[in-house]
């Protein structure tokens, strides 16, 4: 019995696959549990619907993401910090402040998870920050850290 999944079963397939599965299998767990519908020509025609407004949506997403990109690649962030004696910086400037800077300051909501600090920055003075918008977008944006 041919049936599409509506969810990645473990051993059977990935949601939204069109899998040949044995009669009793398909109506003694896979209906009841709503984790597969039979493949008849409507629903068949339903899940290539869905598929092609799946891809336009992340078409979109990738447009909007290069957007943001050219944007933050214009822009230097720029915080002040603490500093001693021959630049030295008592703390340390995290994703978390360059985020919440990007969001004040420039009104772009960056979260923080996709600023990709390996460490935080320790040292005064402009350093390139990668942030991570999209899966294929990876843009890098100046950080000026200057001494209060």
């Amino acid at each position: 019995m041919k049936v599409i999944l509506l969810q990645d079963i473990k051993g059977t397939g990935k949601k939204g696959e069109i899998k040949e599965v044995a009669e009793g299998y398909a109506q003694n767990f896979l209906f009841p549990r709503k984790l597969a519908v039979a493949a008849t020509k409507g629903n068949v025609n339903s899940l290539k619907e869905k598929k092609r407004i799946s891809e336009v949506k992340k078409e979109q997403e990738l447009e909007q993401a290069k957007l943001l990109g050219e944007k933050l690649e214009k822009i230097t962030v720029k915080l002040a910090t603490k500093a001693g004696e021959g630049g030295r910086m008592f703390g340390s400037i995290t994703a978390k402040q360059i985020s919440e800077e990007l969001r004040k300051k420039h009104q772009l909501p960056i979260d923080k998870k996709k600023i990709l600090l390996e460490e935080p920055i320790r040292s005064l003075g402009v350093t390139k920050v990668p942030v991570k918008l999209h899966p294929k977008v990876l843009v890098h944006v100046n950080v000026h850290v200057v001494e209060k």
